[in-house]
């Protein structure tokens, strides 16, 4: 009997190998299918955009002469490479107008997003200690936005805040103003517009970590004597803070390099890089300069997100 399974063993671990295989294959595939999705729709084009900002510009289509090029064969391209030359990144610097641009962008972004965080988290709160059974109806709720075009969004924004729109005839019939208010094209509109269409994007990471929070720990620290504030601020906050971090920079970049809020509820007069990259791409056709922006934004946007992670690597090491 000891013989027949000892004969019998052998096919049976044959038979599991295929199956690791596949496992193996399977787990392979989706780290390679994110991988695969940078390469082609991030790294590649950005490659294309940094090319172009060492290019020069020229009256042609498209417009730009390029420095760097596989046409004349590997000896022509490296005779380019040694004609490189920053010139474009040069210009940024001597021109104030970009780095007014860049700053104003950032103080922008800056103010929105914090501004989105005191909304969003009451929000998130509230949402987080209700009823299991209404949660999944005040998630819809909060992604129910996305279901509508952005820009028609944004557009409603103009018939709500203009001189006869919707919020000064409401102000004027209940008595609280005596002359409509102006808001559209101001900074006024543009936290408004930001706020507004980037909520979600606060609100979702932060109920994401109130809702995985114990709380009977704020019951213990009542019954320990501890205030309702004194709780929030030692206890709820503290555990809330990687859905704080992660809200705080899916709002911080995209606002940075935001264009249609600024444009549509901003005016003309506003100054931000989404708008300055805009102009010089379409209006001026100075696609070098444009690459060049591009690429010092994504540069500048790097930044959050190393601190960022640098942030989660020492809550992970110190939750170990």
């Amino acid at each position: 009997m000891t013989d027949i399974a000892a004969t019998a063993a052998p096919p049976t671990e044959t038979a599991t190998l295929p199956a690791r295989l596949a496992a193996g294959f399977v787990n392979r595939l989706v780290i390679i299918i994110p991988y695969l999705w940078l390469l082609f729709f991030f790294l590649v084009p950005f490659i294309i955009v940094f090319k172009i900002s060492l290019s020069q510009t020229a009256i042609s289509m498209p417009p730009y002469t390029p420095v760097l090029d596989f046409k004349d064969g590997v000896a022509g391209f490296l005779a380019g490479f040694r004609e490189l030359n920053f010139d474009n990144y040069t210009w940024l610097t001597q021109d104030a107008l970009y780095f007014n641009a860049y700053v104003t962008s950032l103080i922008i972004a800056g103010i929105s997003t914090i501004l989105t965080l005191i909304v969003g988290y009451p929000i998130a709160y509230g949402m987080a200690r209700a009823p299991a059974t209404i949660r999944p109806t005040l998630l819809m709720l909060v992604i129910l936005p996305f279901w509508t075009s952005f820009l028609i969004r944004v557009y409603a924004w103009i018939g709500i805040l203009k001189p006869e729109g919707l919020l000064n005839q409401v102000l004027l019939a209940t008595g609280l103003i005596s002359q409509p208010l102006v808001i559209l094209n101001t900074y006024t509109a543009i936290f408004i517009g930001i706020v507004y269409s980037y909520l979600p994007f606060m609100v979702l990471p932060l109920y994401s970590s109130l809702e995985k929070m114990d709380y009977s720990l704020i019951e213990a620290a009542q019954d320990l004597g501890c205030p309702p504030t004194g709780a929030f601020w030692k206890i709820t906050f503290p555990l809330s803070l990687p859905g704080v971090v992660a809200g705080c920079l899916l709002v911080f970049i995209p606002a940075v390099g935001e264009f249609v809020i600024p444009d549509l509820l901003g005016g003309s007069q506003t100054l931000m890089i989404g708008k300055t990259l805009w102009n010089e791409f379409f209006s001026n056709r100075d696609w070098p300069v444009s690459s060049a922006v591009a690429v010092i934004l994504l540069l500048v946007l790097t930044i959050p997100i190393m601190f960022f992670q640098q942030a989660q690597a020492k809550a992970q090491e110190q939750g170990r």
